[in-house]
């Protein structure tokens, strides 16, 4: 209960703007094909992560960290570009912060996880915290919140595939149906509808055209009608590891 309360805090506003990198080298597109290498190597199908093996490759994750950060995305570059860009940077950074601190059951057993500087960008030094809520929110695509990962049982998969700008749209839709219609993660039928609390502590950004119902219809295999009962099952914040 306290951290649902918590998190919906926290989670419900996305701040008064969206932040700005400042970098001497912006670029218009950037290379993820090494995230894309890393990936295929070490993230099963169905987003558990063999964070074992993921350590030896640790050197390579570094480099392709240091080189988004090198080559920020520039703020005025097409929007499924910062998304490409942003999306696999934070869940690459998160990766890298499990790394960091491995062994451990959970992101949580490591203090302020999405609060504490460390993710070099440009002339920038900022949290995962603020690569969600200060830039990826304020694109106002709601299925960010099923292409970003928090190491978590209960969150969205981490795709075994690198995010990109020439296939944005169709993984953000394929991210949203396999999220919604995972009933691991939600249990949807005709009378009740059991959801993520990401539903919850995210809802204005759900709703911002709309009602829940309808944003989940357009994703869910099982169509909601207005008097379905919703209720928000608990997240289970253990380590998605294989």
């Amino acid at each position: 209960m306290y951290y649902s309360l918590l998190f919906t805090l926290i989670f419900s506003c996305a701040g008064p703007g969206p932040l700005q990198i400042e970098s001497d080298r912006f670029v218009a597109s950037s290379d993820h094909s090494a995230w894309e290498v890393l990936l295929q190597k070490h993230v099963d199908a169905s987003g558990n992560v063999d964070y074992k093996g993921f350590y030896a490759d640790k050197a390579a994750l570094d480099d392709y960290l240091k080189a988004l950060g090198q080559s920020p995305i520039s703020n005025d570059a097409a929007q499924n570009e910062r998304l490409a860009y942003y999306i696999n940077l934070y869940n690459a950074a998160t990766v890298k912060l499990i790394l960091d601190n491995y062994p451990l059951k959970s992101i949580k057993d490591i203090f302020r996880p999405w609060g504490k500087d460390w993710i070099a960008i440009g002339n920038e030094t900022i949290s995962l915290g603020d690569i969600e809520h200060k830039i990826l929110r304020k694109m106002n695509e709601p299925r960010i919140h099923f292409a970003i990962n928090c190491a978590s049982y209960s969150c969205p998969r981490l795709s075994p595939h690198a995010f990109t700008a020439a296939d944005m749209e169709l993984q953000l839709d394929q991210a949203a149906k396999d999220f919604i219609n995972d009933p691991k993660r939600n249990n949807i039928s005709s009378g009740k509808a059991q959801i993520s609390e990401i539903f919850s502590w995210f809802k204005k950004d759900f709703t911002a055209h709309g009602t829940l119902t309808e944003f989940l219809n357009r994703y869910s295999n099982t169509n909601i009608d207005n008097n379905t009962e919703i209720e928000y099952l608990n997240y289970n914040w253990s380590l998605n590891e294989i």
